[in-house]
């Protein structure tokens, strides 16, 4: 029995070695097999010399990128990952310079990485009527800054270089604000030839196109100030309502014309899903008799929004001097800053506190920020608040201004920046700079023009992602 169990020993185990060499051939030839490119070609983008539009065939790939240079330098730039929809993908070349030749490399990630052949392209020139630019400091932050100049929305980078532009038909341009919005998309507010004819936002992607038109429901008027997408396709809108009533016992006309702004939730298919109107909660009363006096009331002039870290909303009221807090469930105002109906007392700063104020942001739990453009008429300067909601007081904790200093009439903006930055566009005024947290000015453009509204941002492949607002 002894000698038998041997064999029997060598046998189990020849099976089991069998075994594992059939294991071994299973995971072998489960390895997925490598991408691969089928097809590629570049073709320049109708809306913007200084980007490529290539478009790739694939096999197996999870993802695919260009690698790009100019003729006879390295590959040294390259763009975002584009995750192919079936076996094609799309993918924009963006920041180039004008009038250069380039060599793109195609590349298809998977298991392994697959490289095509090279392409060559050549960028065309840039429109006679683009703006140019120069802007420097000492110490910019990184990245690129969005604005709205003329007939264009465009990016430059920090010497003042456009890096991407779009051009909206004539004869009036995209309008006064341009900006990037977490979404990764770019948002314009084009103005309509008859003003009170109903517009539209529209929304466009990196390379330009059209995605979307955003506009008010109930056939409102959306007001061109400011927009917030979010990611499930929803975004918050201004918009205008105009009502004929009798201001003859409050100082004005009995056949006034007084417009409010309404606040919008409008779902990505255009359902209305929440609505805040002025009308409901504010009183023609509120506003400074002087400004009560003509054939049209420019009652509200909502001209900024933000969400708040808890979920509710924060409405700039130019007209009013005024920042409201709004519970974006009930509708209820939580509370009023600054102007007529002011609930805070203010402490370490001037009185007023603010005037005609443009570009709010909420930075974190209670810290606001805001451009002052008329608290003092002679000085336009960038404010940041501490908020003690519950006790109804504001501290101002820092505030900016240009050197020499600047009266900013209409428009400007403020951002929020890492390190305790703040970008400032102190509107007609004419400035766009950025300041480090002692407010020191450590970028600037010179002499921009007006400019309504400027924002700092990461990338041009995926505009605002990642960016403050």
């Amino acid at each position: 029995m002894l000698r038998t169990a041997l064999p029997v020993r060598a046998a189990a185990a020849g099976l089991l070695l069998a075994a594992a060499c059939r294991s071994d051939d299973v995971t072998q030839s489960a390895a997925p097999p490598p991408p691969g490119i089928l097809a590629a070609a570049v073709a320049a983008n109708r809306h913007n010399v200084l980007s490529a539009v290539v478009t790739v065939r694939v096999r197996l790939a999870d993802s695919v990128t260009v690698r790009y240079g100019a003729a006879g330098a390295a590959l040294d730039g390259a763009t975002a990952a584009v995750v192919p929809r079936g076996d094609s993908a799309v993918v924009p070349v963006l920041g180039l310079l004008p009038g250069t030749r380039y060599r793109f490399l195609v590349v298809a990630h998977g298991a392994g990485d697959a490289l095509g052949d090279t392409l060559t392209f050549v960028s065309g020139a840039l429109p006679d009527d683009l703006p140019q630019y120069t802007a420097g400091g000492p110490d910019p932050s990184p990245g690129y800054v969005v604005f709205a100049a003329g007939k264009y929305g465009l990016v430059i980078d920090n010497t003042g270089r456009i890096v991407w532009y779009r051009r909206f038909p004539d004869p009036l341009g995209p309008g006064l604000n341009f900006q990037a919005q977490p979404t990764g998309r770019y948002v314009a507010r084009p103005p309509t030839p008859d003003p009170a004819a109903p517009g539209a936002w529209v929304e466009m992607d990196p390379l330009g196109e059209v995605t979307r038109i955003l506009g008010c429901a109930g056939g409102l008027q959306p007001r061109f100030h400011d927009l917030l997408a979010l990611p499930d396709g929803s975004y918050w809108i201004m918009c205008d309502e105009r009502r004929a009533m009798d201001l003859s016992g409050v100082g004005g006309l009995a056949d006034a014309e007084v417009m409010g702004t309404v606040v919008q939730l409008v779902s990505g298919d255009g359902s209305l899903l929440f609505q805040w109107n002025t009308f409901d909660h504010f009183a023609i009363t509120d506003l400074d008799p002087a400004d009560r006096t003509g054939p049209m009331v420019n009652w509200t002039h909502g001209n900024a929004l933000d969400m708040d870290t808890d979920g509710h909303l924060l409405i700039s009221f130019r007209s009013l001097n005024e920042v409201t807090k709004i519970h974006t469930e009930t509708g209820e105002v939580v509370w009023r800053m600054g102007g007529l109906r002011n609930e805070f007392a203010f402490e370490s700063g001037p009185t007023p506190a603010f005037a005609r104020q443009h570009g709010v942001r909420v930075t974190a739990p209670g810290r606001i920020l805001l451009l002052d453009n008329l608290g003092d008429p002679a000085e336009s300067r960038a404010k940041r608040y501490v908020v003690d909601a519950d006790a109804r007081i504001a501290r101002l904790a820092a505030s900016y201004g240009s050197l020499p200093a600047v009266s900013a009439q209409l428009g400007g903006s403020t951002q929020e920046l890492p390190g305790g930055r703040t970008l400032v566009s102190f509107g007609n005024a004419g400035r766009v700079e950025e300041y480090d947290a002692a407010g020191n000015v450590v970028w600037r453009i010179e002499n921009p023009g007006y400019v309504f509204r400027a924002q700092r941002m990461h990338s041009l492949d995926r505009p605002g992602v990642g960016s403050t607002r």
